[in-house]
This record gives C-alpha cells, structure tokens and sequence, in this order.
C-alpha cells in the first residue's frame, strides 16, 4: 500500500514508521503523501486509538532529501503542495499522536515531531534546526510549535544558531515529554502508546480542539466552546463507563466511544 512508510495496526495503536532508512529517513513528496495518508486512515478507523510515528533504522527523519531540490524551484510552492496537507491532516486528527523520536530529527523531521502531542524520545535522539545551515528559515509549522514549547527567546536562539539539541536537554526545556533508555525503548514506546489507547478517545479530541483555541478566543467565547466540548462528552460511553466505575469502586475500562 505505501513505498516510503511502513503502516501497521495492532492493539488500538497505529504504528507509521517513516521507512528510507538509507537516507536517514528524509522526505520525498511520496512519503509526504503518504503520512497524510496513514494519519487520514488512522483517523477515520474506529480500532486505531493513538498513533505513533517513529524512523526506521538509525534516525527518526533526517528532513527534506536534498537530492529532490531543485535551486530553480519556488520552496514556499513546495510547503503548499507536500508539506502543508501533511501537516493539516495532522492537526485535523482527533486521536493522540505520539513522535517516538529514535534517532535524529533535524529540519522538516524536527517539524514533524513538533506538529504531533507528544514526544517520547531515547538516549541516542537529537533536535536541529538545520534550516539556518543552508539559508532557509524553519518550516512546516515549526516556529509556531516550537515558540509555543519553549518561548520566544529559545527558538529564537535553536534557529539561529541551529545547534543540535540532545535528548536529555529536550527534555528539560520542554521538546520531548520522556527520555527511555535504549535498553527499554521498544517496550516502553509500546507502554506509553497503550496507556494513552486506554484513556477516553473522544475526551482527548475535545482536549486538544481546546488548547488549540486557548490563543484565538476570547475568555468569553472560549468559555462557550468549553461547555460544548464538556456537552459532546458527557454524552459518550466513555463518560458514563468512568461514572459506573467510580461508584463501584473499579479501574474504568474505556472503549473510545
């Protein structure tokens, strides 16, 4: 079905693994495409309740292949047409998507990890924005994501500078959610992804429709998109199942429903 991702479903997780690990995982239109794909599919299937992205090989993605750029072309054409229906499909997408970030994320690659909710990342994982390095400015939402992790001042300074960020570092700024140690990383990646399966799909969804309009709305109009969120979840199972568990003093087996 796709060339440059591997897409596997299995226990309510997606699994897309960015998959040209002889070119460290580096974007060509197909795999732009492709990602909108799988996050499309993954979306509309009612089995997949969390999603995780993560590289082949030795790196998570190593950004866009420079061996597909042509000096003549208009690079602002190339954001419209690959990078930005990629990057809409994933912020359109309801379901918790997890950057499990293996190795190198530089450039585009940073983006990608930066436009999912949650980054987990192992020992031998690094940041860059290695836009700088070839002229370029950041892309593919990545200033926007990034000011919004770490602030002004300290994006300002990754892009600038564009030194690589160690996973150890990404985590006490604020880039990555977890460090796993390499000895563990299959397992825990699986861990984390199944915890966040089990929760309330739907609730997730109205959450992260709610942070999103935190900066757009008023007090008052967020408010009111507050109560209609609170409205559309008190009406899922889900809901009703963590009441019944409560007052029968049990673990709440959510259905994602």
């Amino acid at each position: 079905m796709f060339e440059t991702i591997r897409y596997v479903v299995k226990d309510n997780i997606a699994w897309l693994y960015l998959n040209r690990p002889d070119k460290l995982n580096a974007f060509v239109a197909k795999m732009n495409h492709e990602v909108k794909e799988a996050i499309k599919s993954a979306s509309f299937d009612e089995q997949v309740r969390c999603i995780v992205i993560t590289g082949e090989g030795r790196a998570f993605c190593s950004g866009q292949d420079l061996s597909e750029v042509d000096e003549q072309m208009d690079h602002g054409q190339v954001l419209r047409d690959h990078y930005g229906p990629m990057l809409k499909q994933i912020s359109k997408c309801e379901k918790p998507i997890v950057a499990a970030v293996n190795g190198v994320a530089a450039g585009a690659g940073f983006s990608l990890a930066l436009a999912c909710d949650f980054r987990i990342v192992s020992e031998r994982a690094s940041f860059l924005n290695a836009f700088i390095h070839v002229g370029l400015i950041p892309d593919s939402g990545n200033l926007l994501y990034l000011t919004q992790l770490v602030g002004h001042s300290k994006a300002l300074e990754l892009s600038v500078f564009g030194e690589k960020v160690p996973a150890s570092a990404a985590v006490e700024m604020g880039l990555a959610n977890l460090l796993i140690s390499e000895e563990t990383w299959p397992d825990d990646v699986t861990a984390y992804a199944t915890r966040l399966a089990a929760l309330p799909t739907k609730a997730i969804g109205l959450i992260k429709k709610s942070l999103k309009a935190v900066s757009n709305l008023s007090f008052e109009d967020y408010l009111e998109l507050e109560a209609q969120g609170q409205r559309v979840a008190g009406l899922t199972m889900d809901h009703r199942e963590g009441i019944q568990a409560f007052m029968e003093k049990r673990k709440p087996v959510f259905s994602g429903k």
